[in-house]
């Protein structure tokens, strides 16, 4: 089988960390970097706490820093959700490597340039790299096949009323994303509220038994404790599901439609605007997913914890 070769962007962040625990452990997927950019903590911790989850994980591939900040705007984090460190729960080991010396947007252009076949970009934070690979290497657009995204909702936000965090922290990025031309997949909080561990199903994943399950369930269980207090009955692992729409794409429900991004607006700035009932006349530049099989999602998590060995059921 031919595998999938993929970028991981991210900001971790607890979904970012299982989303790649998830990639990881798909046999369909050829993990070529990991590049960090701003979100849910500075770019200095969230490089950090990439190369911790690389670690754990056993990913051995270059890993780039993106931009410390937004494109135009200035940064906002999210320690209420992630905690201080933005990956906060469970003993993490060290990284094994440094980041290269190349930015995300040139490594990305590096590994893109020297493939034959085109490679699909995961980015599961803002869309900071990726606009920022856009706007210096035009002429490499041709050789990314898909985006697989975590950002936005259709319905409505989550950091406003209008707005979901990825997308609110840089929506000039994610506006230069959306115009790219290039194949989107939209994972937003249509789907991804949807997509919710519940506390039960933590411990099913912590049982598997080794280090990776049970940190994987702890992050669960941390992540849990801010959406306990909205009211949501598991953890909405929102970036989980980008990755699973990849290999999994029979466990989701999609809508293609029109998508633009509110860079401005007192009250949207950073909704994605998705044109549902078609009444723009504009040709659908995204398939936004708006339903899963939420069992069969947490089997799918079991299943990838299950790759890194048995272990022992003691927690």
């Amino acid at each position: 089988m031919k595998k999938i070769p993929i970028i991981l962007d991210g900001d971790p962040g607890h979904d970012d960390a299982i989303a790649w625990v998830l990639a990881n452990a798909c046999p369909e997927l050829e993990i070529l970097a990991v590049t960090s950019c701003c979100g849910n903590q500075t770019l200095e911790k969230t490089t950090y706490n990439a190369g911790r989850v690389m670690s754990l994980i056993g990913l051995d591939v270059p890993l780039a820093k993106g931009r410390e900040v937004p494109l135009l705007a200035d940064p906002i984090i999210a320690p209420t959700v992630h905690g201080v460190t933005g990956l906060d729960g469970p003993d993490l080991p060290e990284p094994k490597k440094e980041p290269v010396a190349k930015g995300a947007a040139h490594l990305i252009a590096e590994l893109v340039e020297q493939r034959d076949e085109p490679v699909v970009l995961v980015p599961t934070g803002p869309l900071t790299n990726i606009a920022a690979f856009i706007l210096l290497y035009p002429e490499l657009i041709k050789k990314i096949q898909h985006i697989y995204l975590m950002g936005g909702g259709i319905a409505h936000g989550n950091w406003t009323p209008a707005a979901e965090f990825n997308i609110l922290v840089d929506p000039e990025a994610a506006d230069i994303v959306f115009r790219s031309g290039i194949p989107i997949t939209m994972a937003g909080l249509d789907v991804t509220e949807k997509a919710l561990v519940y506390p039960e199903d933590f411990e099913r994943i912590g049982a598997v038994g080794n280090e990776v399950a049970k940190v994987t369930a702890g992050w669960l269980r941390f992540f849990y404790q801010f959406h306990q207090t909205l009211g949501y009955r598991g953890a909405p692992v929102h970036d989980a599901v980008a990755v699973a729409a990849i290999v999994k794409p029979e466990l989701m429900q999609f809508h293609e439609m029109y998508v633009e991004v509110e860079t401005k607006g007192d009250y949207s700035r950073g909704a994605t605007v998705g044109d549902l009932y078609g009444v723009t006349g504009k040709k659908a530049n995204v398939r936004c997913i708006m339903g899963i099989d939420r069992g069969a999602f947490v089997d799918l998590l079991v299943e990838a914890v299950g790759h890194y060995g048995k272990g022992t059921s003691d927690d």
